[in-house]
């Protein structure tokens, strides 16, 4: 079946097309369809929505979409659903011009970010950060999220969100790796021992918060006899 992905991030079709191989994965860009929805949702959720939503309405066709993010517990989740357009503390939810920034000096802001906050004691006195995930006494938590929609048609449509959960690197010449996209590279897996940048494309795609939301989806959809 011909699948619509509501994004124009090469690096995002590449993995959908991993996550469901036995379905084509075209982008609106791959068919000359001009495409650029302004994202106003203030969760993942509805903003994967709005973009799902708005390619149907000009393809009639199925449509998966996601909005993901990187979310640390010291920065009271930020950047969150701003990662993509995060340019540091004075910018955390975007450049005024619209403009954006390298994604490895994302990176490198992130990271310097989070350490000023350690320094000046942003987590609890026994040295919790207040992170509900596995690593619940670890200041440096965080983890990716990601919100994935399955749109069939106004009351067809499945919804999955999974995470994945890590610690960022304290520094960003420790930054290792060539896979994977975004945040990868400072993305530490502590029960791997790398980052999720240093991972094969089928581990990452088996824990990813990308990887289980798919997974969910497919799940969903096939129980009732609506994704062959």
């Amino acid at each position: 079946m011909k699948i619509y992905l509501a994004s124009g991030n090469v690096n995002k079709k590449r993995e959908m097309s991993e996550l469901f191989p036995e379905h084509t994965i075209v982008t609106p860009k791959d068919e000359g369809i001009d495409f650029d929805p302004e994202e106003t949702g203030t969760t993942f959720y509805e903003n994967s929505l709005i973009k799902a939503r708005t390619l149907y309405s000009i393809t009639g066709t199925p449509v998966v979409a996601d909005d993901s993010g990187i979310c640390v517990d010291a920065l009271d989740g930020a950047p969150g659903i701003y990662s993509s357009r995060y340019a540091g503390p004075l910018f955390m939810k975007g450049k005024p011009d619209g403009s954006k920034i390298p994604q490895e000096e994302q990176n490198r802001m992130l990271i310097e970010q989070l350490n000023e906050a350690i320094a000046k004691g942003k987590f609890s006195s026994d040295g919790s950060s207040g992170c509900k995930g596995i690593f619940p006494n670890e200041p440096r938590s965080c983890r990716y999220v990601c919100a994935m929609v399955l749109y069939m048609g106004p009351s067809r449509l499945y919804v999955a969100q999974e995470t994945m959960e890590g610690t960022l690197i304290e520094d960003i010449r420790d930054a290792r790796g060539t896979g994977g996209f975004g945040y990868d590279p400072i993305f530490f897996l502590p029960q791997y021992g790398k980052t999720a940048a240093e991972l094969t494309a089928e581990q990452k795609n088996a824990i990813s918060h990308r990887g289980k939301a798919a997974l969910s989806l497919k799940h969903l959809a096939s129980e009732i006899k609506d994704f062959k």
